[in-house]
């Protein structure tokens, strides 16, 4: 039943990106830029906690309670943000963030549990539908933030208080939907093994995907966390804001389907190199101003995808699932807190030249490995 795990997927993602998005300009507004991303940087560490807990509650009650434990705490969380925006201390927020952080970590682990439901062939498939079906909560959910705002304004609260509402609302349905879940247990195997290495080799193949999921992850948080405090010091409203985010997460989510195609049928290292390569790309494009920043966004996202997905692919049906997860997302972690400061010191410049020295020697690892396995054969 894939159904459930897409819709909680779909809300948790809409819930994640307008309480991402509002907690940054909050955060601006009261402690100043250069500590802008601190509650990002919180909801990444709780990603990564949150990754851990929901590997060991998968272990002890089985995937599809550790997936409702791990909603019902994002609930939790994302009311500790209401709380903040309504008056209390910038700490509840960030307390929130944390613990809201461990929603997505169900979220995103979600993905796994579709992988389990279908024959080994179509698994990568049915993990990107999950990714592809977090579009809609994704990408739809930055154009609720100013209605919400003007809902939060007529019950008498400030209007900053909105968008954390619809996180409320998104992540009590996506806990709602995962009671729906019903998984079964595969044994440990690796994923794809027409395309899998030697076995003396599968532990590099293993490091290999995680270092290209924690690239993915470090360039596109340190580039989409400094977008917020840009389009602020720019003068823009959360209007263009939207846009901008909308066009980064259908990047993300929306070619999901042909990723997961693309996968099953040649495997994941080609994958995840043209994820590397579009890393750079967009990372450089950002740096120009004008009518390519936003589509440079959109590029990002979409090299995400193929890095996410690719390496991802390589973990399925291993023990590394949510080790992996919990350390690219406590790694990333610097990139949230670091990236507002970074821009203020250097602009879009100087996160390009960053991400790009993060991106091109995994590029050039996975060219080196491809190219001898094509020696290999």
């Amino acid at each position: 039943m894939l159904l459930p795990v897409v819709l909680a997927a779909a809300l948790m993602n809409a819930a994640m990106v307008a309480a991402s998005a509002v907690s940054t300009i909050l955060t601006a507004d009261e402690l100043g830029s250069s500590l802008a991303g601190v509650p990002n940087t919180a909801g990444v560490l709780g990603t990564a906690a949150g990754a851990i807990a929901v590997g060991r509650w998968t272990t002890r009650l089985g995937r599809a309670h550790a997936l409702r434990l791990g909603y019902g705490v994002g609930v939790a969380g994302a009311a500790l943000t209401v709380v903040a925006a309504v008056g209390a201390p910038v700490g509840l927020l960030v307390a929130g963030m944390f613990l809201l952080g461990a929603g997505n970590a169900a979220s995103l682990l979600s993905r796994y549990a579709a992988g389990e439901a279908v024959p080994e062939a179509r698994r990568a498939s049915a993990m990107s539908a999950v990714v592809w079906a977090s579009t809609a909560g994704a990408a739809g959910g930055p154009f609720l933030m100013a209605p919400s705002q003007s809902f939060a304004s007529w019950l008498g609260l400030p209007a900053v208080a909105g968008p954390f509402m619809l996180a409320v609302a998104a992540v009590f349905g996506a806990l709602v939907a995962s009671t729906y879940i019903r998984t079964v247990h595969i044994a440990e195997q690796p994923a794809h093994p027409q395309h899998e290495e030697p076995a003396g080799s599968r532990r590099t193949s293993v490091l290999l995907a995680a270092g290209v999921m924690v690239a993915g992850h470090l360039v596109m948080v340190a580039l989409m966390s400094a977008v917020p405090v840009h389009t602020h010091n720019h003068g823009e409203g959360l209007g263009l804001l939207g846009v901008m985010l909308s066009a980064h997460t259908l990047g993300m989510f929306a070619l999901s389907p042909l990723t997961g195609w693309w996968i099953d049928r040649t495997g994941p290292r080609p994958v995840m190199l043209t994820g590397l390569l579009l890393l750079v790309v967009a990372a450089v494009l950002t740096t120009q101003s004008g009518p390519a920043f936003t589509p440079a966004l959109f590029l990002l996202g979409y090299a995400w995808n193929l890095c996410y997905l690719g390496g991802s692919a390589r973990l399925l049906g291993t023990r590394f699932e949510s080790k992996v997860e919990s350390s690219i997302w406590a790694i990333s972690a610097l990139a949230a807190a670091t990236s507002p400061w970074l821009y203020t010191l250097g602009g879009y410049l100087l996160l390009a030249v960053i991400s790009c020295v993060l991106a091109v020697p995994l590029l050039l690892l996975v060219l080196r490995r491809t190219a001898l396995r094509v020696t290999q054969r």
